[in-house]
């Protein structure tokens, strides 16, 4: 009983210690630091230049990089029409009064008049009234359909709810940045005359009602809102379609022969023709929401997207621009605290609960910033003409690396991976097949524009920092943010550095631990268990940024697991020589093996070019360099390369079997880790960035013959995910126990051949294929995961 008390005694004696750490802003006299961000912010957002090329040149002029930012929640008194100590009192509430909210009516009887309708009506469509239903039946169930589509939205309630809105914002948050150059593009694209369809990540519920609320706020009208149904209860829809809301009904995704399938669709593709052609702005989130296992791309998402492409090809609008948006947070709002289990359905009550709880718990001291980002808009019609273009023959996973797994084959197919982790749903298949891979292929590359220009928050590189790189917080705070402002990334935030620091520890104040040691410095612990992982989610926002030097230097860890033992010196590592052939080898095998949704390569972007850009980024942070070996020609040799006639006209990105001799010349060329002092801690680093996906899949190898199989999908995932946890309580890695990299190992190795599927009442139901039965096969694939991972 007295050890116990003891013990109680000085655990409270540390808890109250921290908290007076905390509560004195950790007794630190602030410097003045010359802010590391001034002029040099690069302007990220351009879209890509192989697909978009007239959109690239001409919704582009360089004079909008220096408009600089603008916070949308500050609304004074010049932002209105009056003036006086009255007008500063009521500047909000009058400023919502005077935004200017054009008509738009929904227009119901054009909807009931649109062709697909009426050809459901005549029963010339399958599914009309030539089939035994009444027209007039038929013509009740199109308004009860439209109905649970949207609503005509109310101006009053629109007002109301961007003056709610406004204070809401700024209780909640220091400021709203928007970079008004970005503004200004998104507002020339909207005078060319075509539809705007915003296309935007889903990092938070509320950035359903965040970025209308900004568009609005901009001059841009009422954004119309793609919603989930899943994640509002019933009064909370009615609220949204009176807002701008759009849904999608439950009898759209019925089979393809259902007579209420097509009448449903049908209605879906009039209403949404028609809002494109009164020119009101559309969002669509291309990410699930939240909370939501699985796959990362949102099947809704591709539904609506893929309507628009199909008005578009179809003539209903000459052309959309498309814009990617996307919304980042110092730290997420309603993030779930409990991430492995569906959120339920988000009713008005709860949500109001919810933002009283906003507001009475965070303090000023724990207010977030957020950033919206616009990327450079660009026109669907010309995608659509040139990305078919750059697409190549594709192979499933199964086909291309498991010969190479199992020891059967050491060449790798020139082929791109096949990989739809993303359920097709009803629209979509009434779409021909070459329309669903424009859909998949669009949808991932805007995805992939939105991550590229979302900026790095001041969390993202403290989480990192705490996980990975622990030493000196303030040096190495300022060192990942010039190495990420460096590789063309924005980060969001600005300020002195010690200023930087306090505020990000204080938002992650419930994840970390400080505990001050000699001569007053402070030591900044992640708290285990829960802590760690969400460390590791809160790190993931800097994984885009230095995601081809981690997968070329696991390339490089996988390229020397046979030659040099793990353990080994760094200068043993040096002198080892490393072919071009070789790395590219490796790179293809670990692309091949991290999943889609993590990469999100551009789809216009063969393999073999990425493979050259992690080599060269690999050259320009100083690992590799180059090794001429005696006899061969110097890497720096121009003037003894010959331009063959048939190189000069292939356009770039063209890697087929005729370029055969460019990498039979990259044979001769060799490269060797550098030995400066700083790259073995860099490369470690590099390493570790992928560690948490690649451990969980070699933990789920090892799980192979643990496992109770067969089962059903949901069933081995659970158990799965608790080995994970049992594996991070032993070895304190909790990065990896993550249900979503479960159910991403369990899908790898179902596309590997590892796996196979097998339908059941019950849902899906897995068991070990025949091949990886034996163990050995099993010690194959572990192996082939764990050469990438860097102890």
């Amino acid at each position: 009983m007295l050890e116990a008390q003891l013990q109680t005694q000085q655990r409270s004696s540390q808890n109250g210690q921290e908290t007076s750490l905390w509560s004195s802003g950790f007794r630190m006299k602030l410097e003045a630091v010359t802010p590391f961000l001034g002029k040099y912010r690069p302007f990220v957002g351009r879209c890509c230049q192989t697909c978009t090329p007239k959109s690239w040149e001409s919704l582009f002029h360089r004079s909008i990089m220096d408009l600089g930012f603008c916070s949308v929640i500050l609304v004074k008194e010049e932002n209105t029409r009056f003036r006086g100590w009255l007008v500063r009192r009521f500047c909000c509430f009058l400023w919502s009064l005077e935004q200017h909210i054009p008509p738009c009516q929904d227009a119901p009887q054009k909807i009931m008049e649109s062709t697909g309708v009426q050809n459901v009506i005549s029963g010339r469509a399958p599914g009309g009234a030539g089939e035994g239903q009444v027209p007039s039946l038929v013509k009740k169930d199109v308004q009860r359909i439209l109905g649970h589509i949207q609503a005509p939205p109310r101006p009053f309630l629109l007002r109301l709810f961007s003056w709610a809105m406004l204070r809401f914002l700024n209780c909640l948050f220091l400021n709203v940045q928007l970079h008004k150059g970005q503004m200004k593009m998104v507002h020339k694209a909207a005078q060319a005359g075509s539809p705007l369809v915003l296309l935007s990540t889903h990092k938070s519920l509320l950035d359903g009602i965040l970025l209308p609320f900004v568009l609005l706020s901009q001059g841009l009208g009422v954004l119309r809102v793609a919603w989930d149904p899943r994640a509002c209860s019933p009064i909370l829809r009615a609220l949204l379609k009176k807002l701008g809301g759009l849904f999608l009904p439950s009898e759209a995704n019925l089979s393809l022969d259902s007579s209420e399938g097509v009448l449903a669709r049908a209605v879906v593709q009039a209403a949404l023709e028609q809002l494109l052609l009164s020119g009101q702005p559309l969002l669509i989130f291309l990410e699930e929401p939240p909370g939501t296992q699985g796959s990362r791309l949102s099947a809704l998402g591709q539904t609506w997207l893929g309507l628009v492409v199909q008005a578009v090809q179809v003539g209903i609008v000459p052309d959309a621009m498309l814009v990617p948006v996307a919304v980042t947070y110092d730290r997420v709002p309603d993030a779930p605290r409990d991430t492995y289990h569906a959120l339920p359905p988000l009713g008005l009550w709860t949500g109001a609960l919810a933002v009283l709880r906003s507001l009475r718990g965070w303090g000023c001291s724990h207010r977030v910033c957020i950033r919206v980002h616009l990327a450079q808009p660009f026109s669907l019609q010309e995608y659509t003409i040139n990305a078919r273009s750059c697409w190549g023959s594709r192979q499933t996973l199964e086909q291309l690396l498991q010969p190479i797994v199992l020891g059967q084959c050491t060449l790798v197919p020139d082929t791109e991976k096949e990989q739809e982790w993303t359920p097709v749903t009803g629209p979509l298949l009434a779409l021909k097949e070459e329309d669903q891979l424009l859909v998949r292929m669009l949808s991932l590359h805007v995805l992939n524009a939105c991550v590229a220009s979302s900026a790095v928050m001041s969390t993202a590189i403290m989480a990192t920092l705490l996980l990975f790189k622990h030493r000196k917080l303030l040096g190495e705070f300022s060192w990942l943010t010039e190495e990420t402002l460096l590789r063309g990334f924005d980060v969001g935030f600005s300020g002195q550095l010690r200023c930087l620091v306090q505020h990000t520890l204080s938002l992650l104040r419930a994840h970390v631990a400080l505990m001050r040691v000699h001569q007053g410095d402070l030591l900044v612990v992640p708290r285990p268990g829960p802590g760690l992982m969400h460390l590791a989610r809160l790190s993931a926002g800097l994984l885009p940024a230095f995601l081809s030097e981690a997968v070329g230097a696991c390339a490089v860890r996988g390229l020397l697991a046979g030659r040099v033992p793990p353990e080994g010196p760094c200068e043993l590592q040096g002198i080892e020589l490393l072919s071009q052939k070789e790395l590219y080898r490796q790179i293809l095998l670990l692309l091949h093996l991290l999943p889609q949704d993590l990469l999100l390569l551009q789809p216009c972007q063969s393999s073999y070019c990425y493979c050259q850009e992690v080599l060269d980024r690999l050259i320009q942070c100083g690992l590799l360099v180059a090794e001429e070996t005696p006899g061969s020609r110097p890497a720096c040799d121009t003037g003894r390369q010959h331009l063959s006639a048939k190189l000069l006209w292939k356009p770039s990105g063209d890697f087929t079997d005729s370029d055969s001799d460019d990498f039979e010349e990259a044979e001769g060329r060799y490269f060797r880790l550098s030995q400066q002092s700083r790259c073995p801690d860099f490369f470690l680093f590099l390493c570790r960035l992928l560690s948490p996906p690649l451990k969980a899949f070699a933990q789920a190898a090892t799980f192979l013959h643990e496992g109770q199989l067969p089962d059903t999908e949901s069933g081995y995932v659970e158990q799965l995910f608790q080995f994970l946890q049992a594996t991070a309580q032993e070895e304190g890695f909790f990065e990896c126990a993550d249900l979503n990299l479960a159910i991403s190992a369990i899908w790898t190795f179902r596309d590997l051949g590892v796996l196979r599927q097998t339908p059941s009442p019950a849902g899906p139901v897995l068991h070990l294929s025949s091949t990886f039965a034996s163990r050995d096969n099993q010690e194959k694939l572990e192996q082939f995961i764990r050469q990438f991972i860097c102890s």
